[in-house]
């Protein structure tokens, strides 16, 4: 057995590219251009916003890589939260994180047997089986050694890139002879919505779809040289990112005209419907399940670390830091898989699921408030630390941190003030999730002492 608390330093720029990839691209491009074109049912703009998505996400990057490459410790924005503003502060974003990572492992497995079901019908009436043997799948090949985890990181993170072009090569190859025409005419906007409202929510979406872009410096004492491949990782990442989602929707465009698959729930699923007939939702549902198995690879990967970090500062049990021959948090992956299959047996009840979907809701916003604190740590660091060496510094700093740091402040004073006006009432407001969000925020502190209490006994 290794000393406890050790990793093993042996990823490269080719694992970095792979879990941003297999992080970040999902459900979510196969479902965000209908809502999007729901707003925003004008091409120019439909197309503009993916496109300030992407920008937000690049200059998220530039900034994030600076504080990946000065301080190389792996469990992600917790690391620069705690560095930075304190334990408690890191630990709201560190607990945030890893629950919502862990609730994502368990929404993917669902998503996964659901579709197998579909496929294969034999299955279908074992949802929650088949979702709990694909998160106990992962979790085995990963507690081998970081070596397995990132090999099938790589392999299906590639598949599903593949995959991806492959969609976007068919729909202009095959579009043009399906009979549907290329779009020549424009939806109509939703009556109630003004522009800047419409724009608001759209971007919402598509910075949504655009997260998990930050997936290497989840592992950046594993990294082999992180003043070299973190920034390489995040930039290379999210360029492919970019050109992956403005690739797809440019051929949905030249499939469908935009109001054909405005509001859909599957957007993309309408395109493959047009190009392939009958066969469009079987390529659809095993394109989403090709989608998955790369996420939840990485989202079981990241969540380990992100509880690991936390344990090896005291702010959860100490044991949780031990480390296998292998160079996996063997615990970390233990407790991580165990909070899975939790939110798997609930969400198998109906009533339980509508919690289980709400608290992934609920901790999504504090995404936004990771960013904002990481933004925020490049300003104190840069002020405070002055001498620390830095291998990697901002470019354009202190602008493109700025910019960020009001973008994702902008974007949670946009999620609130839209739940005030989706609410008719203060009583529906109290039952949104802005205000789920501000009550766990205030129940964290009391959860933040009782915890470190418990870890220094």
């Amino acid at each position: 057995m290794r000393a406890r608390g050790r990793l093993l330093r042996i990823l490269g720029v080719g694992f970095g590219l792979a879990v941003i990839i297999g992080n970040t691209i999902g459900a979510g491009i196969l479902r965000t251009p209908g809502e999007v074109a729901y707003h925003l049912p004008t091409t120019w703009l439909f197309l503009g916003v993916w496109v300030v998505g992407g920008l937000y996400a690049l200059l998220g990057a530039i900034s994030i890589a600076e504080l990946g490459t000065m301080l190389p410790k792996s469990g992600g924005q917790y690391v620069y939260a705690q560095h930075t503003f304190g334990d408690y502060v890191g630990f709201v974003v560190g607990w945030s994180d890893w629950i919502s990572t862990c609730g994502t492992s368990a929404a993917i497995s669902v998503v996964i047997a659901e579709y197998l079901g579909v496929l294969f019908p034999q299955l279908a009436a074992r949802t929650v089986v088949v979702a709990l043997v694909v998160v106990v799948f992962f979790a085995v090949l990963q507690w081998r050694g970081v070596r397995w985890g990132s090999r099938v990181q790589n392999v299906t993170s590639l598949l599903k890139a593949l995959a991806f072009i492959a969609l976007v090569v068919a729909c202009f190859v095959l579009g043009g002879k399906g009979g549907t025409p290329a779009p020549t005419s424009e939806a109509t906007a939703p009556a109630s919505e003004s522009l800047f409202l419409a724009i608001t929510l759209a971007l919402q979406a598509v910075i949504y779809t655009y997260d998990g872009w930050t997936g290497v410096i989840y592992f950046s004492e594993e990294v082999k040289e992180p003043a070299r491949d973190i920034p390489r990782s995040m930039f290379g990442g999210v360029l492919a990112i970019i050109a992956i989602y403005l690739l797809v929707n440019l051929a949905l465009l030249y499939v469908l005209p935009i109001s054909a698959f405005a509001g859909a729930n599957l957007a993309v699923g309408s395109a493959a419907t047009a190009i392939f007939g009958q066969y469009g939702d079987t390529v659809i549902r095993a394109l989403t399940i090709l989608s998955m198995l790369s996420a939840i690879n990485a989202c079981q990967l990241m969540a380990s670390r992100v509880i690991f970090a936390m344990s090896r500062d005291g702010l959860v049990s100490r044991r949780i830091v031990k480390v296998n021959e292998g160079g996996t948090p063997t615990l970390a992956l233990l407790a991580g898989t165990v909070i899975a299959v939790l939110f798997i047996f609930g969400g198998s009840f109906e009533n339980s699921r509508q919690i289980f979907e709400r608290i992934i809701s609920v901790l999504a916003i504090f995404f936004v408030v990771s960013y904002a604190v990481s933004f925020a740590a490049v300003f104190v660091l840069r002020r405070r630390e002055p001498e620390r060496e830095r291998p990697y510094r901002a470019w354009g700093y202190p602008v493109t941190t700025a910019i960020s740091l009001v973008g994702s402040v902008a974007f949670l004073g946009s999620s609130v003030v839209k739940d005030i006006l989706d609410a008719a009432t203060w009583k529906a407001f109290l039952n949104s999730t802005s205000f789920y969000s501000i009550v766990l925020l205030a129940a964290s502190y009391p959860a933040y002492r009782g915890l470190k209490r418990l870890s220094d006994k």
